[in-house]
């Protein structure tokens, strides 16, 4: 497609996201959000899987929740597919943004389950916010599958996206709280408790899971540092 002399006057005005400056590309973000174009939607998705301020990932996050949905779903769902994590991850908190449902067939059980816990935690969140009515139990299946992954960041993000589930993780997590394997036991039953209190607080639902685990005579692994090592 050839590109018209108005095609580049408008891209010219992002330019400001390639300086070396964060203050500069902030404050391109925010012209582009707060004076949409829809030529803009494919340079905005290209400099979020790229740029390294969060601040600033988040203004282009916001500028894209400013355009067409028609545009930006397909973009953002070619972009979950990135081989760079930061592109995927991304790319999945501004869907989870953005929150149209038409998104969901993107949210793969690979990216529910992706390597890497940043990648993965955005796939949880944007879940969450994209799943149908009624396949909220078959979700909250898939996730319980991740308890006792990493360490206290990823561990606490699981808990919530299952707890947002509400009622339909109940089953998931009565399953998950009989495993073998300690850690997945004493994150259930943790998250069984939040998802009962939400306000008892996630750092007293893990203690209070790891004696009940130690009680019924499991070994608990004293995870919190040396997971994150």
């Amino acid at each position: 497609m050839t590109m018209t002399k108005q095609d580049t006057d408008a891209l010219r005005a992002l330019d400001g996201l390639t300086d070396p400056r964060p203050s500069v590309r902030l404050r391109t973000a925010l012209a582009a959000g707060t004076a949409p174009d829809p030529r803009y939607v494919g340079r905005l998705v290209e400099c979020c899987a790229v740029e390294p301020e969060l601040l600033v990932r988040e203004m282009l996050t916001w500028a894209l929740t400013r355009h067409p949905t028609s545009l930006t779903l397909p973009a953002l769902m070619r972009e979950v597919r990135s081989e760079h994590a930061r592109a995927r991850g991304q790319a999945l908190h501004t869907l989870s943004k953005i929150g149209d449902r038409q998104a969901w067939p993107a949210i793969t059980e690979e990216l529910l389950s992706d390597a890497d816990d940043e990648v993965a935690r955005s796939a949880w969140r944007a879940a969450v916010a994209l799943v149908p009515a009624g396949e909220e139990p078959a979700l909250a299946a898939v996730l319980a599958t991740r308890l006792g992954r990493g360490g206290r960041e990823t561990r606490m993000s699981l808990s919530r996206a299952l707890v947002a589930l509400g009622e339909a993780s109940g089953p998931a997590l009565s399953a998950a709280a009989a495993d073998p394997d300690p850690r997945v036991r004493t994150h259930a039953l943790a998250t069984r408790r939040l998802l009962a209190d939400p306000d008892a607080g996630f750092e007293s639902a893990i203690e209070e899971a790891k004696r009940v685990v130690a009680l019924t005579g499991a070994p608990t692994t004293d995870d919190d540092d040396r997971a994150d090592r």
